[in-house]
C-alpha cells in the first residue's frame, strides 16, 4: 500500500482512486511526470489529426492541437477542420449534389412534372456558395466545440519545432507559444501546386477557392485532369459554366485507365472541353478582366490559346511540411515533394508520428486518415497492435458519371499477377431510371478484375454510373473479406438497382463476347 502514501502528489496526473474491498483501482490514463505539457501533440487540425486527438483523450492522454491557415494567393482561408470541411469533400459533394438538382428539374418534365419555363432554370452562384459557406462555418463551430467538451487545447497558431519534444506556435498577431510533449503527431495536409508560370499566383484559382468564390465563375479553364480537375469541371458544366479541361498525360493518373476514358467521354458529351498533351504557358488579365490563357501541345510543340473568364489550377498538391523545421524534431525521412516516408505512421524519430495526405505513397483521403489517426492514437494510450491496412481502400470520383472503384486496377492486377493469371468480367448496364428522360446509357459500365484460377478471388471492383459511392461501399467490405466471383454470381441482387449489376455479372473480356444488356428482368 506504500505506493498510495504521496497519492497527493500524482493526483493530479490520474482520475480518481476507488476503493473496492481493500482493493485500489486507478482508472486508465497516461501518467504524464511533469516533463512535458503534453502526453500528445497534433500539428494540424484537419480529419486525420483531429480524429487521432480525440481518440487519445479517449483513453486519457492529455493533448493539444495546433492549427492554423495560410491564405491563398487569393486570400481564401477557413476555420478549423482541414481541408475536407473546408475546401475539399464537403462543399465539392455539396456542388456536386446542386449540379445533380438542376438536371434532375429538366429531367422531371420527362416523368410528368409541369414545370414553368424550364428552359430558363439557372442556377444561383452567390445563393449556393452562400449556402455552401454556412454549412462548413456550422461544422467548424461543432469543431471546436467538440474539442472544448474532450478538453482538448485548441491552439490556433503555425507550429513548428525548436527540438524534438517542443513546438513554438506562431500566433496570427505574430506572438509566440512554447509547449512540449511526449508523442507529436504531423498531420498538416497539404496545398494546391501553382504551376511556375507568368500569371499563376496573381491570377488563378485552385481549390481552395472556387467554393466561396465572390462571382461566378463564368467560362472556365481547369488545368489538370486528376479527380480534383474533373470533379470541379463536372460540377461547373453541370451548372452552367462552360468548362475547358488542360490534360498534361493521361485523365485520373493512377486510376483504371478504361474507366477514365469512360468518365471523361461522359463528360464530352456533355459539353466539357478537353485539351490533351497540353501544358500551360501563362495567364495574362486583359483590360476587360478576362484571362488570356495560353497552352502548349507537348508532343507538337504547337501554341494555343483562349480567353476566360476563371482559370483553375488542380496541378497536384505538396505536403506542407517545409515550415515545420522537421530536422530539429530528427526527422529526415522527407520526399522531394515534402511528403514523410513513414511505412507505420512513424518517422525516424521514434516519438514523431504522421498521418493523412502529408504521408508518402499513401492515398489521400479523408477516411483513411481519420482510421490511420484512431489506429494511432490506440497504439500509444491503449495497448492497441493494429496497423493501418493501406490496401483496398474504396473511394469514388464525383464527376457528373460517378466512378467508384475498391481494390486493382486492370492495369496494376496485370502487372503483379500478369494477363494469364486474370480473369475480367465486365458488362454496359441500363439503370432504370434512365429510360424515361432518355439519358445517355453509353458509358455506364463496371467490371470486376479477379484471378483466373478458382475460386477466382477478385482483386478490384470498378463502376461507373449513377450513386457510385453508395455502390462501392458496400463491395469494400466484400473485397476486404476476400470475396470470389463464384460468390458474387450466387449473391441476389436487389431489383431494380444499379448496385445489382455485379451480382449479374457473367460474361469475361476473354470470351470475346458482346457485354451489353439484352434485357432488365431476366
Amino acid at each position: 500500500m506504500s505506493i498510495f502514501n504521496n497519492a497527493g502528489k500524482i493526483a493530479r496526473f490520474v482520475k480518481p482512486i476507488i476503493q473496492l474491498d481493500n482493493i485500489f483501482i486507478i482508472s486508465r490514463r497516461t501518467i504524464s511526470n511533469g516533463t512535458y505539457d503534453y502526453d500528445l501533440a497534433v500539428i494540424g487540425g484537419g480529419s486525420g489529426g483531429l480524429a487521432c486527438a480525440k481518440e487519445a483523450v479517449n483513453h486519457g492522454a492529455r493533448v493539444a492541437v495546433l492549427d492554423y491557415v495560410t491564405p491563398s494567393p487569393l486570400g481564401s482561408k477557413w476555420g478549423l477542420g482541414g481541408t475536407c470541411v473546408n475546401v475539399g469533400c464537403i462543399p465539392k459533394k455539396l456542388m456536386h449534389q446542386a449540379a445533380i438538382l438542376g438536371e434532375s428539374i429538366h429531367e422531371a418534365v420527362a416523368y410528368g412534372w409541369e414545370v414553368p419555363a424550364v428552359g430558363d432554370v439557372k442556377i444561383n452562384w452567390s445563393a449556393l456558395t452562400e449556402a455552401v459557406q454556412n454549412h462548413i462555418k456550422s461544422v467548424n463551430w461543432v469543431t471546436r466545440v467538440d474539442l472544448r467538451e474532450k478538453k482538448i487545447e485548441y491552439i490556433n497558431g503555425l507550429g513548428s519545432f525548436k527540438d524534438p519534444h517542443t513546438i513554438v506556435a506562431t500566433m496570427k498577431n505574430g506572438s509566440k507559444k512554447e509547449l512540449t510533449a511526449r508523442n507529436i503527431v504531423i498531420a498538416v495536409g497539404g496545398r494546391p501546386i501553382y504551376p511556375d508560370i507568368p500569371g499563376a499566383k496573381e491570377y488563378c484559382i485552385t481549390s481552395d477557392d472556387i467554393f466561396s468564390l465572390a462571382h461566378p465563375p463564368g467560362k472556365t479553364l481547369v488545368v489538370g485532369a486528376g479527380y480534383i480537375g474533373l470533379e470541379c469541371a463536372g460540377f461547373l458544366n453541370s451548372l452552367g459554366y462552360s468548362a475547358t479541361v488542360l490534360v498534361r498525360s493521361v485523365p485520373l493518373r493512377g486510376f483504371d485507365q478504361q474507366m477514365a476514358g469512360l468518365v471523361v467521354a461522359e463528360m464530352e458529351t456533355r459539353g466539357v472541353t478537353f485539351h490533351r498533351r497540353a501544358v500551360p504557358v501563362s495567364v495574362e488579365k486583359m483590360e476587360n478582366g478576362q484571362l488570356k490563357a495560353r497552352w502548349m501541345n507537348t508532343e507538337t510543340k504547337e501554341q494555343s490559346e483562349d480567353v476566360f473568364d476563371t482559370v483553375l489550377l488542380a496541378t497536384g498538391r505538396y505536403a506542407l511540411t517545409a515550415d515545420l523545421n522537421l530536422p530539429a524534431a530528427g526527422v529526415g525521412c522527407v520526399a522531394p515533394n515534402g511528403k514523410i516516408v513513414a511505412a507505420t505512421e512513424q518517422t525516424d524519430a521514434p516519438h514523431v508520428f504522421a498521418v493523412g495526405d502529408v504521408l508518402q505513397d499513401r492515398p489521400e483521403l479523408t477516411p483513411v486518415a481519420i482510421h490511420a489517426g484512431r489506429l494511432l492514437a490506440r497504439r500509444l494510450f491503449a495497448g492497441g497492435q493494429q496497423q493501418m491496412d493501406y490496401d483496398n481502400i474504396a473511394t469514388t470520383i464525383f464527376t457528373p458519371l460517378e466512378y467508384g472503384c475498391v481494390g486493382l486496377s486492370e492495369e496494376e492486377a496485370t502487372r503483379r499477377h500478369g494477363a494469364d493469371s486474370l480473369e475480367v468480367y465486365h458488362a454496359f448496364y441500363k439503370p432504370t431510371e434512365f429510360f424515361i428522360p432518355q439519358r445517355n446509357i453509353r458509358n455506364c459500365y463496371l467490371k470486376a478484375v479477379a484471378l483466373r484460377e478458382a475460386p477466382q478471388r477478385i482483386l478490384g471492383l470498378h463502376f461507373v454510373g449513377p450513386v457510385a459511392g453508395e455502390v462501392i461501399q458496400g463491395f469494400a467490405a466484400a473485397i476486404k473479406c476476400g470475396i470470389t466471383m463464384e460468390q458474387l454470381m450466387n449473391t441476389v441482387g436487389i431489383h431494380p438497382t444499379v448496385a445489382e449489376e455485379f451480382t449479374r455479372l457473367n460474361i469475361t473480356k476473354r470470351s470475346g463476347k458482346d457485354p451489353n444488356p439484352a434485357s432488365c428482368c431476366s
